[in-house]
């Protein structure tokens, strides 16, 4: 079984770590190289840099912070914001960084992550995306799939983009699967409703993608306490989970909640 992965976030915004409360109400969280140094030495499996204000301002993303981080770290290191195509990718590679998550761009240009992966190779795409529920009747029914019996909410999540400033009318869960057929490597779902909220993760809207894709799922928005990272791998079969602000004001550390999910015999690196 492979290990289930703890990945810190470093939301960047003009230079500094910030965080908020559902993609609103940004406050500093720190210098982006010492954070991400503080998380290698921590025990983090990988680390995650987006630029988030990056595509909404139509702007690149910024390569000098990045190289910087990249210098100061040894662990994996994805970053995403403001890329826009194969020479972006290419320069984020370049820069340091181990992977490239691409949103906005990819749902624009869906043709990207195919072009991308056969260049760089899927190992190193990773299309992210931010899903906001806009569905959610009193008494939900649920439809069972004929080959595996698992029953699909009939919930819908929309994909936002550019930061979480965009609706698409897309429905996160096809898109998913559309991202993995064209050859993302990975998804980083973010769920819009439970992001800083500290109440946990969208279990369903993980679930409901786990099981349409065949490549690993990050979780992202929601954890509060240690039980959620148990549940997200547990009940939704996340690959790995990324918490920002529960790290970033040591309200828990990396090596609390692995030692936590350890003791339930959830497969960690330690």
């Amino acid at each position: 079984m492979l290990a289930k992965r703890i990945i810190p976030c470093l939301d960047v915004k003009a230079g500094r770590v910030v965080k908020g409360i559902k993609f609103k109400k940004l406050r500093d969280a720190g210098d982006p190289v010492e954070t991400a140094r503080f998380y290698d030495n921590e025990g983090a499996d990988e680390l995650v840099f987006l630029d988030i204000t990056a595509s909404f301002e139509q702007r690149k993303i910024l390569l000098e912070v990045v190289r910087k981080t990249a210098e100061n770290i040894y662990i994996p290191f994805t970053v995403g914001g403001g890329v826009r195509g194969i020479d972006d990718i290419r320069k984020l590679l370049n820069a340091g960084a181990d992977k490239v998550s691409i949103n906005t761009a990819a749902v624009k240009s869906p043709e990207l992550i195919r072009q991308a992966s056969q260049r760089f190779g899927s190992q190193c795409i990773v299309v992210a995306i931010d899903a906001k529920l806009v569905h959610s009747p009193q008494s939900v029914v649920h439809r069972k799939l004929p080959t595996t019996g698992y029953r699909l909410p009939t919930k819908k999540w929309e994909v936002y983009i550019n930061g979480g400033h965009t609706p698409t009318g897309l429905d996160a869960v096809k898109w998913a699967k559309k991202a993995a057929r064209l050859g993302a490597g990975e998804i980083l779902l973010t769920s819009m409703d439970c992001d800083g909220t500290k109440n946990g993760y969208d279990l369903e809207l993980t679930r409901a993608i786990t099981k349409m894709v065949n490549i690993p799922v990050i979780a992202s928005g929601g954890a509060g306490k240690l039980a959620h990272f148990y549940r997200v791998f547990r009940e939704a079969d996340a690959s790995a989970a990324l918490a920002a602000s529960l790290f970033h004001y040591k309200e828990l550390s990396i090596k609390e909640v692995k030692r936590y999910l350890k003791s339930k015999r959830i497969e960690v690196r330690i």
